[in-house]
């Protein structure tokens, strides 16, 4: 089992983490742009609002509604600096790695699908 899977497994658990599911607008909003955009603006995301060492509103720069990649972030704990250090061990006060914001972006993108029930068909 990859690293991410077991990561999601554990978030499942989480009464908090579990409770975040994608709107009907959001699910239509991933058909539309299609697997590619969507994946591109989790990137961008992680790039600008988690990655720098230091972030100044850390804790309140992922807001929980108004896109699907925002959703999947609280749902998988890569919200800010201080939940990826609590559910994925990545240290406070460091610039992500580029491997880092992949595995983020590769933990987002797996619970989208799951949330789709489309792995294969977007």
């Amino acid at each position: 089992m990859r690293q991410s899977d077991y990561l999601l497994k554990r978030l499942e658990k989480s009464r908090f983490r579990s409770s975040f599911h994608l709107s009907q607008k959001d699910k239509a909003y991933c058909y539309d742009k299609g697997r590619a955009t969507i994946e591109r603006h989790a990137r961008d995301f992680i790039a600008q609002r988690i990655a720098p060492a230091i972030i100044k509103n850390d804790g309140k720069q992922t807001p929980m509604k108004n896109h699907p990649v925002f959703i999947a972030q609280h749902a998988t704990a890569t919200c800010c600096r201080q939940c990826l250090h609590k559910w994925h061990h990545i240290v406070p006060g460091v610039e992500l790695s580029v491997s880092q914001q992949e595995y983020i972006v590769e933990i987002i993108m797996k619970w989208i699908e799951k949330e789709l029930n489309a792995q294969d068909s977007w």
